[in-house]
C-alpha cells in the first residue's frame, strides 16, 4: 500500500515531490503552477441577480397569487391586485437578498488565507504570493502566521498550530518533523503536517508544500460546500403542501360552479363566470404569504434580543421542529478555554477552587514563574494552558506582577516536544544564588525529580510518593484532564554553562501537579435538560479526544456516567457500513474524533430516520455540516466567517441556552403560523360554502366588492396579529413534531373543515331566517336585507372566530384572553372598518348594503356568538376525551 506523507520520511518526501531542501527553481515552478493551478479555492458558479430574481417565481404559491391578482383584476378590483403585486415583487427580492447572503460561506474560505509567504526557491529565501505557491515548495513559518498551504514538516523549533477551526482540537497542538508509522491517522494526529488556513501560536519551521488550492484539507471542505445542497425546511415543505392543496382547491371550485350553473341555465356565462371569480378569490387567502413572512420576520426580531440572529427566515420555524441537536464541543458546549480544575500538592489531590494561594508556595511560583503569558490590555494573550495558569492565580486575587518582579527571570529552557519540558531561571530574593523552575509532561518531570516538598519539607522522592503521584495523574487523566507537573531546585547560573536540560533539568525538587481542562459553560447542562424535557436529544460532535469528549458529556448528562456504549469515535465510524451506521445511530450521542466529512455523515443518518436535525459550530471543518442539516447554528464570537456564512442561524453570544430560547421562539412561531392558518382557511371555507350554496339555492350571492372587504378586513389583520400571540404555557413540555408533520397536524385540518361548515351554516341560516321574518314587503328589499344580514353575520362570525383561534385546543376563557393588544387593537380596527359599511349611509350604495334595525342586529349577534360557544363546546369534548385516554 502506498505510504502517506506523514508516514514518509523527510527525503522520502523531498524524492516524493521531485524536490530539494534548497527549494524549486523559477522554471520547475512555472510548470507545475500549470500543472497544479494556483493555490486558490474554488467557488460555486453563481447564478446572475436577474436570474436570482426570476427563480423566486417557480414557487406555486407564488403562482397561485400571480393567479389570485389577474382574478382581482378581472372582478373589478384593481386596488387588490395592485396589493397581491407588491406582496409578489417583495418577496422576490427578499429570496434574492436571502440567496446572496448564503453564497458567503465559499468567500470567506477564501478570504482566511495568507496573502503572501516566504518561501525558498533557488536556494534563495524570498516572499512570494500565497496563490502561487506549489507542490514541492519550501515554506518558511513563525509564530503569528497562518499556514498557508498543506505542508509536510522538515524542520520544528518549539512549534505549535492551533487546529482548532479544521480539527475540533481545543488547544494548540505540538508537532515535530519526525514521520509517523501508523497508515490511518485523524488530521489531528498527524503531527508532523501543517494545514492550510490554521494558525501558528509557538515557535518556527520550516515546510514542503503537498498540496494547494483544493487539494488541501481546507479545500476539500469548500469542495463539499459547493456540492451540498441546503436542506428544504419543514416551512417550505409544508408550504408547497399548501399551495398544491389551494391550487386544487379553487380550480375545482370555480370550475364546478361554472359548469353546473351553466348546466341548470341559471344565469348568463358571463354572469357565471364572474360569480366562479368570485369563489375563486374566496378561495384564496391572498395575504397567508404576507403573513407567514411576517410572522416569521416578527419572530426574527424576538429571537435577536435574545441573542440568537436569524440569517433564513425559514429557520424560525425550523428550530421549533428540532428533534436532535447536534453540537460541536469545543467553544460551544465549552469555554474554548484551559481552566485549572485540580490540584495535587503535598501528597493531596483538592479541587482548584478549594487550594489556597499563597506568595511562598513554590508550586504557585513555579505555575506562575514558569510560563512566557503575557498580560495585555486586552487580557492574557500566550499558549491557552500557560494562560490558564495566570487565569487560576488572578482569580484567587493573586498579585501575579508583583511576584514576577520579585523573582526576575535570568535565563529560560524552552520548551520543546521532545523533552516536554520548559525552565526559567530566576533570581532568589532570599539568596544571591537563582531558583530553576520546571513545568511539563509528568513522566519527564519524574525522571528528573529526587527530592518532593512535603508539606514545607524537602526530603527523597520515594517509590512510594511515585506511586501515588501516578495514581493521582492516572485519577485524572480517567476525568480527561490535562495535566502538568512542576518542580524547582536552587540553582547557580554561573556555575551551569553552557545551560541546557542536561545541564539544568536535574535532581529537581518534585513539588505537585495541575489537571486542567476545556470547561462546559455553566448555563449548558440547565438548557440540555431543558431540552429534553422537550423531547430534543443533545448530542456531541467533536474533534475532539474520546475520553476527553466522554468525560464532557457525562458532566452535561448527554451520556451516563456509567456509559461507555454511547461513544464512538470517526475511526471506528469508518468501519461501519453506510447502511450499518443507518441503522445503529441513534445508539450513540457522542462522537468524538471525527473529521468534517463525518460530521455530513452523522447529520444525514439522522435525517434518515425522519429527524429535523440542528447541527451547530464555529470552525471551518463545521461548515459542510451546517449547510446539511436542517438548521445550522453558528457561533458569533468565535466562529469562523466561514461557519457563520454556512449557517441558518448565529448565536451572538455563543450561549448554547440561547440555542433552547430560539427552540422556545421557533414552536411560538409554528404554532401562530398554524393559528393564522386555521383561521384564514376556516374563515375561507365558510365564505366558499356560503357562495357556493347561495348559487345552488338560487338566493342572492355576495358581491365581489362584499368578497374582498371580508378577505381584507376581517381576514388581514386578525391573522397577523395571531402571528404575535405569547406562547402557550405548555409549548415547551410538548414533544417536538415530526419532519412530516405540517401545517395541518394536531388537528388543524379537522377543526378548518368543522369550523367553516359551522361558518357556512350560520350564515346561511341568519340569511334564511331573514327571509323567513323579513321587515319589508318588497322581495328585492327583504333580500337586500337578507344579504346584509348575512354579510354582517359572516363578518361577526370571522372577528369572533379569531378569538376561538388563539388556541387550538385550549379554552379562551382564561386570564390570557387579552393578553396580546395588537391583537386587541386589530379586532377594534377590523369592526370599525367592517361595520362602517353599514352603519355608514355613505358606504351602503359601494357595498350593496342596506339599514338593519335593531332586531335584524340581534339576530346577527346571536349567529355571530354561537360561533364561539360552539367551537368552545367542541374543544372542551376534544380536552375531555384526551385526559380519559
Amino acid at each position: 500500500m502506498k505510504k502517506k506523507y506523514h508516514q514518509l520520511s523527510i527525503n522520502e518526501t523531498l524524492k516524493t515531490l521531485n524536490a530539494t531542501s534548497a527549494g524549486l527553481p523559477a522554471t520547475e515552478v512555472e510548470k507545475r503552477l500549470a500543472q497544479f493551478g494556483k493555490n486558490v479555492l474554488a467557488a460555486q458558479k453563481n447564478a446572475s441577480l436577474i436570474e436570482k430574481f426570476f427563480n423566486q417565481f417557480k414557487n406555486l404559491m407564488i403562482i397561485i397569487l400571480l393567479v389570485a391578482a389577474v382574478i382581482a383584476l378581472f372582478a373589478g378590483d384593481l386596488s387588490d391586485a395592485i396589493i397581491i403585486f407588491l406582496v409578489v415583487v417583495l418577496n422576490a427580492v427578499f429570496g434574492v437578498f436571502q440567496e446572496a447572503k448564503a453564497e458567503n460561506a465559499i468567500n470567506a474560505l477564501k478570504k482566511m488565507t495568507t496573502p503572501s509567504s516566504r518561501v525558498k526557491r533557488n536556494g534563495k529565501i524570498m516572499i512570494v504570493k500565497s496563490s502561487e505557491l506549489v507542490p514541492g515548495d519550501i515554506v518558511l513559518l513563525e509564530a503569528g502566521e497562518i499556514v498557508p498551504a498543506d505542508l509536510r514538516l522538515l524542520e520544528t523549533s518549539n512549534l505549535k498550530i492551533e487546529e482548532a477551526a479544521l480539527t475540533g482540537e481545543s488547544v494548540p497542538v505540538d508537532k515535530s518533523a519526525a514521520a509517523l508509522t501508523e497508515a490511518e491517522l485523524p488530521l489531528g494526529d498527524r503531527y508532523n503536517l501543517a494545514y492550510m488556513n490554521t494558525n501558528i501560536t509557538y515557535g518556527t519551521a520550516e515546510g514542503i508544500v503537498i498540496a494547494t488550492g483544493m487539494q488541501t484539507e481546507v479545500g476539500k471542505i469548500a469542495a463539499m460546500l459547493n456540492q451540498t445542497k441546503s436542506a428544504v425546511t419543514p416551512l417550505q415543505k409544508n408550504i408547497t403542501h399548501l399551495s398544491k392543496l389551494l391550487s386544487i382547491l379553487v380550480l375545482s371550485i370555480a370550475a364546478l360552479v361554472f359548469i353546473i350553473g351553466i348546466a341548470l341555465n341559471r344565469s348568463t356565462i358571463l354572469n357565471m363566470l364572474l360569480t366562479s371569480i368570485s369563489l375563486a378569490v374566496a378561495a384564496i387567502p391572498e395575504g397567508l404569504p404576507a403573513i407567514v413572512t411576517i410572522t416569521l420576520a416578527l419572530g426574527t426580531q424576538v429571537m435577536a434580543k435574545k441573542k440568537a440572529l436569524i440569517r433564513k427566515l425559514p429557520a424560525v420555524e425550523s428550530l421549533g421542529a428540532t428533534q436532535i441537536i447536534a453540537s460541536d464541543k469545543t467553544g460551544t458546549l465549552t469555554q474554548n478555554k484551559m481552566s485549572v480544575e485540580k490540584i495535587y500538592r503535598n501528597q493531596q489531590l483538592v479541587s482548584a477552587k478549594d487550594y489556597t494561594v499563597q506568595a511562598n508556595d513554590p508550586l504557585i511560583q513555579a505555575m506562575i514563574l514558569a510560563n512566557d503569558s503575557q498580560q495585555t490590555e486586552q487580557g492574557l494573550s500566550g499558549d491557552p494552558t500557560e494562560t490558564a495558569l495566570i487565569q487560576f492565580n488572578l482569580e484567587q486575587n493573586f498579585a501575579v506582577s508583583d511576584l514576577k518582579k520579585t523573582f526576575r527571570r535570568q535565563a529560560s529552557i524552552p520548551f520543546d516536544s521532545e523533552r516536554k519540558l520548559m525552565s526559567v531561571v530566576t533570581q532568589d530574593p532570599q539568596a544571591t544564588e537563582q531558583l530553576l523552575f520546571t513545568k511539563g509532561a509528568l513522566d519527564e518531570l519524574l525522571q528528573r525529580s529526587t527530592q518532593i516538598l512535603d508539606h514545607g519539607q524537602i526530603r527523597s522522592l520515594t517509590a512510594a510518593d511515585q506511586q501515588k503521584i501516578l495514581a493521582a495523574n492516572h485519577q485524572l487523566a480517567t476525568q480527561a484532564l490535562r495535566v502538568l507537573a512542576f518542580a524547582y531546585t536552587p540553582f547557580n547560573l554561573k556555575k551551569v554553562q553552557p545551560l541546557s536540560s542536561a545541564t539544568a533539568e536535574q535532581e529537581l525538587i518534585f513539588v505537585g501537579m495541575v489537571g486542567m481542562i476545556d470547561p462546559q459553560r455553566p448555563e449548558v447542562k440547565q438548557a440540555i435538560a431543558e431540552a429534553k424535557s422537550a423531547g430534543i436529544r443533545t448530542l456531541m460532535i467533536t474533534g475532539d479526544h474520546r475520553d476527553t469528549a466522554t468525560a464532557i458529556a457525562q458532566r452535561l448528562e448527554i451520556i451516563d456516567p456509567v456509559d461507555k456504549n454511547g461513544v464512538i469515535t470517526g475511526h471506528e465510524l469508518d468501519q461501519l457500513p453506510a447502511a450499518e451506521l443507518d441503522k445503529r445511530i441513534e445508539q450513540w450521542s457522542v462522537y468524538a474524533r471525527v473529521a468534517p466529512e463525518h460530521k455530513v455523515k452523522i447529520v444525514k443518518a439522522w435525517q434518515k430516520k425522519g429527524k429535523v436535525v440542528a447541527m451547530t459550530g464555529d470552525g471551518v471543518n463545521d461548515a459542510p455540516a451546517l449547510k446539511t442539516a436542517d438548521i445550522g447554528v453558528g457561533m458569533g464570537i468565535t466562529g469562523t466567517e466561514v461557519a457563520k456564512n454556512a449557517s441558518d442561524m448565529i448565536l451572538s453570544d455563543d450561549n448554547f441556552a440561547t440555542i433552547i430560547a430560539a427552540v422556545r421562539e421557533g414552536r411560538r412561531v409554528f404554532a401562530n403560523i398554524q393559528k393564522s392558518i386555521q383561521y384564514l382557511l376556516s374563515a375561507n371555507l365558510g365564505e366558499v360554502l356560503t357562495l357556493f350554496l347561495m348559487t345552488m339555492l338560487g338566493w342572492d350571492i355576495f358581491a365581489p366588492a362584499q368578497i374582498l372587504w371580508i378577505n381584507l378586513v376581517t381576514d388581514t389583520f386578525p391573522a397577523i396579529a395571531l402571528g404575535v400571540e405569547k406562547a402557550e404555557g405548555d409549548i415547551m413540555k410538548r414533544a417536538p413534531r415530526e419532519s412530516k408533520a405540517t401545517f395541518f397536524s394536531d388537528g388543524v385540518m379537522s377543526s378548518i373543515l368543522y369550523q367553516g361548515l359551522l361558518e357556512g351554516g350560520l350564515t346561511l341560516g341568519v340569511y334564511w331566517i331573514a327571509i323567513l321574518f323579513p321587515f319589508h314587503h318588497s322581495a328585492a328589499l327583504i333580500h337586500a336585507d337578507a344579504l346584509t344580514m348575512a354579510f354582517a353575520t359572516l363578518g361577526l362570525i370571522q372577528l369572533l372566530h379569531a378569538f376561538n383561534s388563539k388556541s387550538l385546543h385550549g379554552t379562551i376563557f382564561t386570564k390570557t384572553l387579552f393578553n396580546n393588544r395588537t391583537f386587541n387593537w386589530s379586532i377594534v380596527l377590523a369592526s370599525i372598518l367592517m361595520f362602517a359599511t353599514i352603519l355608514v349611509p355613505a358606504f351602503n350604495a359601494t357595498f350593496k348594503v342596506t339599514t338593519l334595525v335593531w332586531q335584524q342586529w340581534l339576530v346577527v349577534l346571536i349567529g355571530g356568538a354561537l360561533m364561539l360557544v360552539i367551537v368552545e363546546l367542541v374543544k372542551f369534548g376534544y380536552r375531555a376525551a384526551a385526559k380519559n385516554k
